[in-house]
């Protein structure tokens, strides 16, 4: 069973930069992967997307800020984040994008967006 590990994330100012990197056991080859997050409080919610033919899909809320990647020769998910915003605050992690293919749930990143 494939295991995802995230790391990247940090505490950064309003309007600053974060790379998240997710790190797959094994392949996902055939799977759409995602970045999720999850505020205090609040569900974990899907933010972006990718297929396996590189084909993103992004929430509204970070459509023209974040950018999702995958590398499927060394199993790697990346988000790259720009202009943070403080209600981007959460931990991020990396999972299947269709319920029915998630796997346990790795640690997670924290992101803290100061304004």
């Amino acid at each position: 069973q494939v295991m995802f590990a995230e790391s990247g994330g940090g505490l950064v100012q309003s309007g600053g930069s974060l790379r998240l990197s997710c790190a797959a056991s094994g392949t996902f080859k055939g799977y759409t992967i995602g970045w999720y997050t999850q505020a205090p409080g609040k569900q974990r919610e899907l933010v972006a997307a990718i297929t396996e033919q590189h084909t993103t899909m992004y929430t509204d809320s970070v459509k023209g800020r974040f950018t999702i990647s995958r590398d499927n020769g060394q199993n790697k998910l990346h988000l790259q984040m720009n202009n943070l915003r403080p209600a981007d605050t959460g931990v991020y992690y990396c999972n299947a994008e269709n319920p029915d293919d998630w796997v346990p749930w790795g640690p997670g990143t924290q992101v803290t967006v100061s304004s």
